[in-house]
Formats: structure tokens, sequence, C-alpha cells
């Protein structure tokens, strides 16, 4: 007969077996996450250390288990710049994980394979496989997959057209498949996806017309179509979606027709992206509602004048260049911004004293192109004012000062004066800028040692020293 503390002995070995025994991860949980780590050839930082065999997989990095011990959930996220990466093909092992709700395979740089495992993952509802190298086709019968809530293949080298089969995804609330080469057109069957918010389809090589189908898409609030070769003109069911819509991107494809006029009644839009289209006529007096506007890009179009009067309260990114304006000045709701950081106006008709405009704030500015104007003057007074600015560019002008006197910031990388009436010496802090042109000038003396060529400073009569010809003794 056991003593009492003999039993009590037993009882808290038995308790510790039975605890041990419940904790361990399902063995087909486990020899599928194993399968998925043989397949990984490359981890450099160790983001797959703690997956060892024989241990809880629930406690491995990345891991997340249910109250049964099975696997509901894998997030593994890299870190290029720290090197935290993974090299390698992801494994049809992971079909074993039945119960897995979610995948976040984010940011991994290297890892290649086929999507294809996810149709044999019953409860599967959330896929975020992000910036990686994953090939072949969409499944085609992904449609089967009824319970995807969120499905991100971005960033990825996914090739072949769209599956209508994703229509029958109905609970979907967001669908991103940028960043590939998808070709062909958007499936009508995007029609039934009456629960999305963020649909992204943007830099691939979709064609066609964009359907008229956003009606039945009245929760989107992120529509991304930017940089692909989509034709015609903007469907009219999109204005259904201006009490909600924040982002509207369409820039970069084959776009014609006039902007339209229902655009102005996005009140909440903070950004418009309707650039590098063949947009024509003029912009809509409407555009003065949008007083929310952050980011607006109608560069690389046929617009002309006039441009309306915008009432926005502080416009972060602005791109009007290269259409048919003539603004004179820049407006006046520019130069009141009090948070402006990117400002391109090239070949905007724009003809001022660059001394004499005083904008609200300088601090911001990290890109100014002032490319193609009548402007003149000097832009010292603008730049030794902004400490973060990466590019600025004026060629084309009639500017005029001392080259020697502007601050060149540490942050600056791209500058362009050229074919303007810049004078003085080449200054030595050039040497710390990634792009350079200050040809056609009217520079003198010994350039300063830099990495840059001969066309770089070509044009100017008394510059020399490599790369060009020597100076006199």
């Amino acid at each position: 007969m056991l003593s009492s503390s003999q039993f009590f002995f037993l009882s808290i070995l038995t308790l510790q077996c039975l605890t041990g025994l419940a904790a361990k991860c399902h063995v087909d949980d486990e020899a599928g996450l194993l399968g998925f780590k043989s397949g990984i050839t490359s981890d450099p930082s160790g983001l797959l250390a703690s997956w060892k065999t024989g241990t809880d997989c629930c406690t491995w990095s990345g891991v997340s288990c249910g109250e049964d011990n099975r696997v509901t959930g894998l997030q593994i996220y890299g870190q290029p710049e720290k090197k935290q990466i993974l090299s390698g093909t992801i494994s049809s092992s992971l079909s074993k994980l039945k119960r897995l709700a979610s995948i976040n395979l984010v940011n991994l740089i290297n890892l290649s394979g086929t999507p294809n495992f996810l149709l044999t993952l019953p409860e599967i509802q959330i896929v975020y496989i992000e910036n990686n190298k994953l090939s072949g086709r969409i499944p085609a019968t992904i449609g089967n997959l009824t319970q995807l809530f969120a499905l991100s293949f971005s960033g990825n080298r996914l090739t072949g057209p769209i599956p209508s089969s994703i229509g029958q995804l109905t609970q979907l609330s967001q669908l991103k498949l940028g960043n590939n080469m998808l070709t062909g057109t958007i499936p009508k069957t995007f029609s039934k996806l009456k629960s999305l918010t963020f649909l992204s389809l943007k830099k691939n090589q979709l064609a066609g017309l964009i359907p008229n189908f956003f009606t039945s898409l009245s929760n989107l609030i992120i529509l991304e179509l930017s940089n692909n070769k989509f034709t015609g003109k903007i469907p009219s069911s999109i204005a259904t979606l201006a009490p909600q819509l924040r982002y509207l991107e369409l820039g970069h494809n084959y776009l014609t027709g006039q902007i339209p006029d229902f655009l102005g009644k996005f009140r909440t839009l903070d950004t418009l992206d309707l650039s590098s289209n063949k947009f024509s006529g003029t912009v809509p007096k409407s555009f003065a509602n949008l007083t929310k506007i952050f980011n607006l890009d109608l560069s690389h179009n046929l617009l002309v004048d006039p441009f309306p009067q915008l009432f926005v309260k502080g416009i972060e990114s602005l791109d009007l260049s290269y259409n048919n304006f003539h603004l004179g000045t820049i407006p006046s709701w520019i130069t009141s911004s009090p948070i402006i950081y990117s400002l391109k106006l090239a070949k905007c008709g724009i003809k001022i004293k660059l001394d004499d405009w005083k904008p609200k704030t300088t601090y911001f500015y990290d890109y100014i192109d002032l490319s193609g104007n009548e402007i003149s003057g000097s832009p010292i007074g603008l730049l030794n004012k902004t400490d973060f600015l990466v590019g600025f560019y004026a060629s084309g002008n009639k500017l005029k000062f001392d080259l020697e006197k502007l601050r060149i910031v540490q942050t600056l990388k791209d500058l362009n004066l050229s074919r303007n009436m810049v004078y003085g010496k080449v200054p030595k802090a050039i040497s710390g800028l990634e792009k350079l042109n200050l040809s056609s000038n009217h520079l003198c003396g010994q350039l300063p040692p830099s990495k840059f060529g001969a066309n770089s400073f070509a044009g100017n009569a008394c510059l020399c020293g490599s790369p060009l010809p020597p100076c006199k003794s």
C-alpha cells in the first residue's frame, strides 16, 4: 500500500506527464512545419532556430495554437535590412496543418514556390504571402476557400490571369494581388465581393476596360489599379464609392477622356493618382470640394487651363507636371500649406522670381521639381531653409545665383540645375550626391573630385579638371 507521500509524488508525476502529453502539438502539425523547414536552404538570422524535432511546435517562433493544441496560425515576418530573410521553397507539407486559420509569410524575399498548398486548408481565413518569390498561377479553384477574409499575394512573381472563381470569396475584406506579373482582364465576378474594403491590383500587366461594377463594391476604402495597361474611361459606377473611398490610384495606364466631375464628391479622399494617362480637358471645378486631399498626382496627361482653386487644409504631395497648364504663379493654397513635402510643378507655365516665393513652411520638403518653367532669381533663400531635401530639379529656367552659396544638406541626393545661368565655382559638397546635372550654365574654375562624368558639367565655358579637360596652368 502506498504511503501518503508516495501517493502525492506519484500524483504529481502523473499530472506532469498528462500535462506534457496535452501540451504537445499534433503529430501532423509538427510534420507539416518541419517539412516547411526542410525546404528552407538559408536562414541567416535563425528565424526558424526554435523549430526542433521532438519539442512542442506550439512553442516555436511564429507558431500559434488553439485550445486543442492544433496549429492555427503561422506568422513569419522578415526584415531584409537586418538579414532576416529565408531562402528556399514553400513545402506542400504545410497542407498537413488542417486547422490553420491564418498564414503570414511576409518580406522573406527569397521564398519561392506556388500557393497551391492553400487549396487543402479547409479552415484558412487569412493569407498574407507578401514580398517573396512565389511563381506560377493563382490556382483556378481558389474560390473554394470560401472562408477567406483576407488574401494577399502582393510582391511576388505570379503570372497568368486572375481566376474568375475569386468571385466566390464573398467574405473577402482585403484582396491584394499587386506587384506581380498577372495578365488578362479584371474578372466581372468581382462584383460579388460586396464585403471588400481594400482592392489592390497595381503593378501588373492587366489590360482592357476597368469593369463598371463598383455599385456592388460600396464598402471600398482603398482602390489601387495603377501601373497596368487599362484603357477607356473611368467607369461611372466609381461615383458610388464617394462616401468612404480614401485612396484612388489609377495612374500609369492608358485611360482617356475627361476627368469625371463626380470625383469632386469624394470628400473623404486622401490620395488621388491619375498620373501618366491620356486624360484631356480641364480639371473639374468640383475639385474645390476635395478639402481633405493630401496627395494629388495629375502629372503626365493632356490637361489644360484653367486649374481650379482648391481649398485644402494642407497638401502633402502635389504633382501637376507635364500637362498643358499655364499657372503663372505657384497657387496660394500650395504656398500656405503647413505640411507639404513633395511639390512637382515641372512645365506648368510658372513665371515668378523665386526669391519672392515665401512658402509657409520649408521644413518638410524632400522633393521640389520646378523644371521647364520661366522662373528667375535664386533658390538659395528657399533651399537653405530645408533640412531634409532629397531632390531639387529646376532645369530649363532662368535662375541666376552663386552656386557656392547653396547649402547642400546631407540628405540631398539628386540636384539638377542644368540650362540656367548659375555662376561661381562648383562646391566640394557635390561629392555626397548620387545624381548631378549642372550642364549649360556659367560655372567656372577647377572641379572638385567627384564620381560624375563630363555630361554633368558640359556647357560651362570655363570649368576645367577631371572629368573635363585639365585646367591651364
